[in-house]
Parts: C-alpha cells; sequence; structure tokens
C-alpha cells in the first residue's frame, strides 16, 4: 500500500511526464488522464492521487469527525474506497468533487458506527427535521465568520466551535468557508439542492456565532455581525 505520510515522494517517471495531477499536452484532462491510470491498476497512479489529495482530504475529515484522533482511519479508508469505486466515476463533477463525497459520506458512517453511545455535543433544541432546531432555522445572509479571523487564537477557538455545532451544519460550513468550495460543488458533495445548501451554510454560521459568542476568549460579535 501507498504510503499516507506528508511529502510521499512522486516517482521520476511522474516527475518527467510532470504528474498525472498536472495538465497534459493532450486531449484528456488531468483528472481524465488519472482516472484511467487508477482503473488501469496503476501504482504510480495512486501514489499521486495520495500526492494530491492527501491533506486536503485529512484536513476535511479531520473537522467533520467528533474524534479528530480518528481522522487517519477515516483518510486511509477513503482512499482505499477511491481505489475500489474509481470505476464509478463517469468524470460528471470533478474528481476533487467526487472524491470529497466519498470523504463526506465516511466521516458520517465513522461517526455513526462508533459515536452512538457518545454524549451528544450539540446542545440545542429538539430536531425538526434532518437533525436541525427550532434555533437553527434563523438564517443570516452575512458572510462567514472565518473572513473576520485575525489570529491563531481565534482559528483555535472556531475549531473547537466547530465541534459543537450540528454535524449537518458543520459539513456545509467546513466545505464553503474552509475548503472553498463553490455552492454548486457542495450540492454534489453533499448530495442536495442548492437551497439546501445555502441554507445548511447560513444555519451553520449563526449556530457557530452563537457558540462563540459564549466561549471564554475575546468578544466576536461585534466583528462577525459585520462580516
Amino acid at each position: 500500500m501507498a504510503d499516507f505520510s506528508p511529502g510521499y515522494p512522486i516517482t521520476g517517471s511522474l516527475e518527467r511526464d510532470r504528474g498525472f495531477a498536472q495538465a497534459d499536452s493532450g486531449f484528456a484532462t488531468a483528472d481524465e488522464r488519472l482516472a484511467e491510470a487508477l482503473r488501469d491498476g496503476s501504482e504510480e497512479a495512486f501514489e499521486a492521487l495520495i500526492q494530491q489529495f492527501q491533506h486536503p482530504v485529512h484536513n476535511l475529515v479531520y473537522r467533520l469527525l467528533d474524534d479528530p484522533g480518528e481522522a487517519p482511519d477515516v483518510l486511509q479508508e477513503v482512499f482505499l474506497k477511491v481505489f475500489r469505486k474509481i470505476s464509478l466515476f463517469r468524470h460528471q463533477s470533478s474528481l476533487k468533487t467526487w472524491i470529497y463525497r466519498i470523504a463526506v459520506n465516511e466521516a458520517y458512517n465513522h461517526r455513526r458506527s462508533f459515536g452512538r453511545h457518545r454524549r451528544q455535543q450539540v446542545g440545542l433544541d429538539a430536531p425538526i427535521d434532518e437533525g436541525l432546531s427550532y434555533q437553527d432555522v434563523l438564517a443570516d445572509p452575512s458572510e462567514s465568520p472565518f473572513d473576520v479571523v485575525a489570529s491563531r487564537e481565534t482559528q483555535q477557538r472556531i475549531e473547537a466551535a466547530l465541534l459543537e455545532i450540528n454535524p449537518v451544519f458543520r459539513a456545509a460550513v467546513i466545505l464553503r468557508d474552509l475548503e472553498e468550495l463553490s455552492y454548486e460543488e457542495i450540492a454534489d458533495v453533499l448530495q442536495v439542492n442548492l437551497g439546501t445548501v445555502k441554507s445548511r451554510i447560513l444555519r451553520g454560521r449563526e449556530a457557530l456565532r452563537r457558540v462563540l459568542a459564549e466561549s471564554p476568549g475575546q468578544p466576536l460579535t461585534g466583528a462577525l455581525r459585520r462580516a
């Protein structure tokens, strides 16, 4: 199995060929070349896949899980599933979006399997739909609280606050505000319509602001309201 550690080297042949993940001189896109090589069982293609996606996918599942310490196990399962299911990739979306969809589903499945007996971390009212509560339906048209992050301490507070909000909203906020995916890409990853994506992002940002307002440290309320 290829090494999942950071900095896994690309082989000389890949470097000479400018890599599967880079644009080629023919008509096929980089995604198509990489996917085709993976379907052919290329070891080099699998290494290139990991080289390109291991860090962003790790960051994504790390933030989606209730226990970030489980991220390495989920990361490995994501890449193994990508390798096994690459024949199902039909280029109807980007390879990145397709992999992110697998990562989100794998994180959800992992949380359901191992978190059934854990204390619920979201201190909200009773759910009304899709795990949403009445408090969460208050939409805020403002931009992301991440836009006003000015220090490492604030970043750490936001990372901690993410664990306190509804996982349904957490995924949407992370994909939009940290991974910087478009609304259309998020809809593809989560397999929901655009209206649902926008609603989840707005509600997630509002829930995040409430958690931050109650957390110790320099108040962020004014800055977040201006975002």
